[in-house]
């Protein structure tokens, strides 16, 4: 088993639903933050990754077809070049909707969670995270809106700058089963597309939201 799916979109463009998705296009099982939050000894992988450490990709994605959300999309590019076969789909949402989940998730949870009371594991992949989501992507200004969407269109151009046309699909969930089963060359399936992760589900990943 080899990745033939590689997601290079940040968190909160609807990964957890394109997961779901993949999965039943026969693309399963997929690495998502979720993963790692629930395979604690998939964490040393990524503070390697954080060190600067050379790690074995095959080895890290050994049993998985696909790769959606951060920590993986975050070395998208070594992916790519790793599986250089995997088909590249950068997940998106129009900039409003993307910052307006993403500051209520994802950026609350980087600015709070060193005062949360977590299990060791998902403190330690807090921590790399706070390194390659917060420091690394959005350069410490994660709860600015305009510092965070220039990060969001940095990634989109870069993408598109280096992945082939036809390796390449931009997506956006809203869009539904047909330009991603276009993009596969697998059939339509029957029933609506995946929607998943709401804030609430969210928060339920990582122990509840702190009021």
């Amino acid at each position: 088993m080899t990745l033939k799916i590689i997601g290079s979109g940040f968190g909160r463009t609807g990964t957890r639903s394109l997961k779901d998705a993949l999965e039943q296009l026969g693309y399963g099982p997929c690495h998502h933050m979720e993963e790692v939050f629930n395979n604690p000894e998939q964490v040393p992988i990524w503070q390697a990754v954080v060190a600067g450490e050379t790690v074995d990709w095959h080895s890290v994605y050994a049993g998985y077809t696909s790769q959606i959300d951060w920590p993986g999309s975050h070395v998208w590019r070594e992916l790519s070049e790793a599986f250089p076969d995997a088909k590249v789909i950068h997940s998106q949402r129009p900039d409003e909707s993307w910052w307006n989940s993403f500051s209520k998730t994802i950026g609350k949870l980087l600015a709070i969670y060193p005062e949360m009371d977590q299990p060791p594991h998902v403190r330690n992949m807090m921590d790399a995270g706070m390194e390659f989501i917060g420091n690394r992507t959005f350069g410490g200004k994660f709860d600015d809106r305009e510092a965070a969407l220039a990060a969001y269109h940095l990634r989109a151009k870069e993408v598109r700058a280096t992945i082939p046309p036809e390796r390449l699909l931009v997506f956006d969930v809203a869009d539904g089963w047909e330009p991603l089963c276009a993009f596969l060359d697998v059939p339509v399936p029957e029933g609506p597309f995946p929607h998943r992760n709401v804030e609430s589900d969210f928060w339920e990943t990582v122990g509840g939201e702190p009021h």
